[in-house]
């Protein structure tokens, strides 16, 4: 009895010891709170709004066409499949870890044959046990060759006291978690990706019509100049000025083919097929205006972004590595069994005689070891630092831009009526300058200026437009993307 007490005086002395000697982990994780509306210029009342649905590729992204590649690029991009590899790996970690807290049951068969020498203490026990009169005929050994034969089960178990082998498991759980908010992230990007390359074909699409328009435009002008000239009302100077004026826009136009060709090879790679064109619509169709008529939550919408998720679950993930880390410092308790036929002779394998059991258990505590277990626990703790602040300025990153692009959006609404104004007057002045060059009232490079004034706001009009659409892709994203 008193050897009974002596035992768990030592079992608890080092519980104490070692427990004192374990560091604290930083549980002081706590992001900034979220202010609580978006740092929007123009604020509108809320009065009215519905609130906020998660985003679908269907409602957003009207465009039949452009859906269609989307959900191409889903099925075939590389990227996205191997992403999807990735998730099944992170998933049989997660088995893995959960496995290790059950006990492990291995099933043994061991067979060996052993010759020992005449002057071998096992050579004269067994020469000398074979004449005594205590044993049977089949208790007797085979003393040239010796068998040693077992057939059982063994059993070993951790017993999980401190949460060691528990954390393990919650830490693969939230990087499983992790691994699918990455899936999301690498999803919306690649859906943002594709709608940037079909919204600049056809924003290039748009511009080569403007360029053999205005070509158009710059013949007629040529055939006015012309005929001037063959009556001396012209000089060869304003021909050739004309001449130049028009190959500089063929010039332009045929780099634009180059750029519709590279966007269109650009689409192809990310949808994972050799060659072919894309087929597209004419013009920006687009849904988001639905988005903005929505009450949209700031807390709701950041914490549900992949992006702000992912870094949440890694977060996660560390937290519960830190404090696996610090488990290692307490002791931990290891039980086991085994049982079986375990004997020397053939004969005598399946008897009952030869069945055998043992119970084992054992309680180990660092003491040596624990400058390694405290560089472990350092840097998981550290760890954990890192994967916290990346947090907060995922969080930050993602309010101010979705800040941003809300003003964005209403302002370019404003720019594009401004710049369909401006292009109006310039059509009127093209026209009011071929008008005043034939009455005798303008030269010809004021014909040629009003041209290429027409023409670069029609591009920049154009380039406003995608601009926009760009807009609108960036808020897809800034919401948290959404699929089908």
């Amino acid at each position: 009895m008193k050897n009974f007490i002596n035992r768990y005086i030592i079992y608890g002395s080092i519980l104490v010891v070692t427990g004192c000697s374990a560091p604290k982990i930083n549980e002081n994780l706590t992001p900034r709170t979220l202010p609580e509306n978006f740092d929007v210029k123009n604020k509108k009342t809320t009065e009215g709004f519905k609130t906020f649905v998660p985003l679908k590729i269907e409602t957003y992204f009207k465009d039949p066409k452009l859906q269609k590649l989307l959900d191409k690029a889903i099925a075939q991009n590389p990227d996205y499949l191997i992403m999807e590899q990735r998730i099944l790996i992170a998933n049989s970690n997660l088995k893995a870890a959960r496995l290790s807290l059950l006990p492990s049951l291995d099933l043994q068969v061991d067979m060996s044959a052993t010759h020992y020498g005449k002057y071998t203490m096992d050579g004269v026990g067994n020469f000398d046990t074979n004449f005594s009169q205590n044993i049977s005929e089949k208790q007797r050994i085979a003393t040239d060759v010796t068998p040693n034969l077992f057939l059982g089960s063994k059993v070993s178990w951790e017993a999980d006291i401190w949460g060691k082998l528990k954390n393990r498991k919650r830490a693969a759980l939230q990087r499983y978690f992790a691994s699918k908010e990455g899936v999301r992230l690498l999803q919306t990007k690649l859906l943002s990706d594709i709608a940037e390359l079909y919204y600049e074909l056809i924003a290039l699409d748009k511009q080569a019509i403007i360029y053999k328009e205005n070509l158009d435009t710059q013949h007629r002008a040529l055939e006015i100049i012309s005929a001037q000239r063959s009556v001396g009302k012209a000089t060869e100077l304003a021909v050739q000025q004309f001449n130049a004026q028009n190959n500089n826009i063929l010039t332009e136009a045929e780099q634009l083919n180059l750029k519709i060709d590279q966007t269109e090879k650009a689409i192809l790679n990310l949808l994972g097929e050799y060659g072919g064109s894309i087929e597209r619509n004419t013009d920006f169709i687009s849904g988001h205006h639905e988005v903005m008529n929505q009450k949209i939550s700031v807390d709701s919408i950041i914490h549900k972004r992949p992006d702000v998720s992912k870094a949440y679950f890694e977060l996660s993930a560390s937290n519960a590595d830190a404090k696996s880390a610090r488990a290692a410092f307490f002791p931990s308790i290891n039980l086991g069994a085994y049982g079986g036929f375990n004997t020397f002779s053939f004969s005598t394998f399946f008897d009952t005689g030869s069945l055998a059991w043992q119970l084992l258990g054992g309680l180990t505590a660092p003491v040596f070891n624990k400058g390694q277990i405290k560089n472990e626990f350092f840097t998981a703790n550290r760890s954990q630092e890192i994967y916290f602040l990346q947090y907060q300025n995922t969080i930050t990153t993602a309010y101010n831009e979705l800040s941003a692009l809300l003003n964005r959006t209403e302002s370019f609404e404003n720019i594009l009526k401004y710049k369909s104004k401006e292009i109006e007057h310039l059509e009127i002045a093209v026209d009011v300058s071929n008008n005043l060059y034939l009455s005798g009232y303008a030269n010809y490079l004021e014909i040629i200026s009003a041209q290429k004034n027409k023409l670069q706001a029609e591009l920049d009009f154009v380039d406003i437009q995608l601009k926009n659409a760009n807009s609108q892709i960036m808020l897809y994203k800034a919401l948290g993307g959404g699929i089908n």
